[in-house]
This record gives C-alpha cells, sequence and structure tokens, in this order.
C-alpha cells in the first residue's frame, strides 16, 4: 500500500486508519502531514457539514428553506424569480440549474465584483432540482446563506462547529469582493485535520463523545440525489458515492487529487493530498487514486 502511493508522482501526503486506528502515513512530498495544505473543492463537503450542523441547530429551518427566507438580502436585483424559490438541498447537490461557474467559466466569476450576485445572475439551463451542474458559484451562495442566516462568518461557523471540537486547526482562506469566505474551494487544512474529519463522518458525527454532525444529516448525505456527468458517481449533500455491499464509500474530492474518502462498512477512512495545481481527471491520476483506494487500501482491510 505505501509503495503503490509513493509511485504517484502527484501525491503529497496519504493518511488511512481502520478501525480507528492510523495505518498507514506517508509524505513522500509536499509540505508533510501537519502543515495546512490547499484542499480545494474538499472544501465543499465542509460547507455541507455545516450545512447539516446550522439546521440540527435550528439556525435554518432544513433543504426545503428557500434562498428568498434564509438570506434574502443576497437575490440581486432583476434576478429570475426562480432564484429566491432555490432550496437549501438545490444548492447542497449542486442542482440549483443556473450556469455553471466552475470549468472554464470559473475565471470570469472570480474576476467579477460580486460572486454571489454573478452566480445568481446567470441564465438557468436545467430547472431547479433537475440534473446536477457542477458549480462552485452553487456552494459560495450555499455559504453566503449560511453566513446570512447565523451573522457569523463561514470561518467563524467553521472554526466553532468543526475545529474547536475536533481540536484541528482552520485557517483563513479566500474571501469574495464583499468580505464573504469563499464556500467551495480554496481551503486549507492539514492531511491529519483532514482525516480526523473523516473519521468524525465514519463514526456517525461523534468524535471523542461529543456530537459535532448530526447522525441524520449524515445519512442523508450519503443518499444520492445526483450523477456526476463525468465520474458517473452519486452525488449527495456534498459527498460523491459510489461501491456496493461493505465497499460503499463516501467521497469528498478537490482539484488536483485532494480527496477524503470514508468506508463505513470497512471502518476505513482515507486522507490523500496532492499537488494543487496539477489535474487530477478520472481517466488519469484520479483513477489512480481511487484504483489505490479499491485495490491495496481495502485490500488491507
Amino acid at each position: 500500500m505505501a509503495e503503490a502511493a509513493r509511485r504517484l508522482d502527484q501525491l503529497h501526503a496519504i493518511l488511512v486508519a481502520q478501525g480507528g486506528e492510523t495505518v498507514l502515513a506517508e509524505a513522500p512530498r509536499g509540505p508533510g502531514l501537519d502543515r495546512a495544505a490547499n484542499v480545494k473543492s474538499v472544501s465543499k463537503t465542509i460547507v455541507a457539514l455545516l450545512t447539516g450542523i446550522a439546521i440540527d441547530r435550528g439556525a435554518i429551518p432544513g433543504v426545503r428553506a428557500r434562498l428568498g427566507e434564509i438570506a434574502p438580502r443576497l437575490i440581486p436585483q432583476g434576478a429570475d424569480p426562480r432564484v429566491a424559490a432555490l432550496t437549501v438541498e438545490d444548492l447542497v447537490t449542486m442542482r440549483a440549474g443556473l450556469e455553471r461557474t466552475s470549468g472554464p467559466n470559473y475565471g470570469a466569476w472570480v474576476a467579477s465584483g460580486n460572486w454571489v450576485a454573478d452566480a445568481l445572475s446567470r441564465d438557468f439551463v436545467a430547472e431547479p432540482g433537475g440534473r446536477m451542474l457542477y458549480s462552485t458559484g452553487s456552494f459560495h451562495v450555499l455559504g453566503a446563506a449560511l453566513s446570512a442566516a447565523t451573522g457569523r462568518s463561514l470561518l467563524d461557523l467553521a472554526r466553532d462547529w468543526l475545529a474547536d471540537p475536533l481540536d484541528i486547526a482552520i485557517p483563513p482562506w479566500t474571501r469574495d469582493p464583499q468580505g464573504r469566505y469563499m464556500g467551495g474551494n480554496e481551503m486549507a487544512l492539514s492531511p491529519r485535520a483532514l482525516l480526523r474529519i473523516g473519521e468524525m463522518v465514519r463514526q456517525d458525527g461523534v468524535w471523542n463523545g461529543t456530537r459535532v454532525v448530526g447522525a441524520d444529516w449524515l445519512s442523508r448525505s450519503f443518499e444520492p440525489r445526483a450523477r456526476s456527468p463525468w465520474s458517473g458517481l452519486g452525488y449527495g449533500y456534498g459527498w460523491f458515492l459510489g461501491g456496493q455491499g461493505a465497499d460503499r464509500f463516501a467521497l469528498a474530492r478537490g482539484y488536483g487529487g485532494q480527496i477524503l474518502c470514508v468506508v463505513p462498512g470497512r471502518a476505513i477512512t482515507v486522507a490523500i493530498t496532492s499537488d494543487p495545481t496539477r489535474p487530477a481527471r478520472s481517466e488519469g491520476y484520479f483513477g489512480d487514486l481511487m484504483d489505490l483506494i479499491r485495490g491495496p487500501v481495502l485490500a488491507a482491510a
């Protein structure tokens, strides 16, 4: 398992826990196991966890709550009426129906003067609640809505609701022109912190006897509600989903090969950080990482 990981030249660090014990801790490249690394779109999964906590704490009524109800001031003037009717579930499953801000649209989006308004002013290319359209804009709007509903920054929520109970560090990350922390990209976590988040999730939202995330939220998060048009994996509340039987897994995935994978049936959690400047496609490095997890990692369990 360790040798197979070392052969992947984009891989910076890998941690594998089985049954609560760390069985592999390697950092052949990069900043190491204890320094924060950009986890890219794994940030989306973190925002999804914060959404579940916000619902459990009553800050948001539930996944059917509409944007116009919880954060009406985010809606730009002249927006399509369907924008106000977008639900938390539409956003956390990336089924808002709005033109994507990711991929070829990403550069222009982050160059805009208001990321939330730009994301919500785009044309509808699908009906809300329909097909999955992978878009960081959906999660940035969701993060902004969490901040609006709680009156607290996304960084403050992440530190209070996740970092403190897990005893991990979450440093500040990129903010938009209005000062909102980016929802859905650019968060930084050490590989050990990433693993600890995954272990908490694997244990149904509990860490050291403390409830961090509701078990019901996690259960619903692991129900596929959409499908990725690229990888073919299912998608729940911020998690890619795949596998069968005891090998069913939930996966947080970020550009370049940033991965948090939880396999509850095998009591396995995997945290991987990689070179954030190089792509990791399903037919390339990301495929290699999935082969590593499905092969040597699960075989060693």
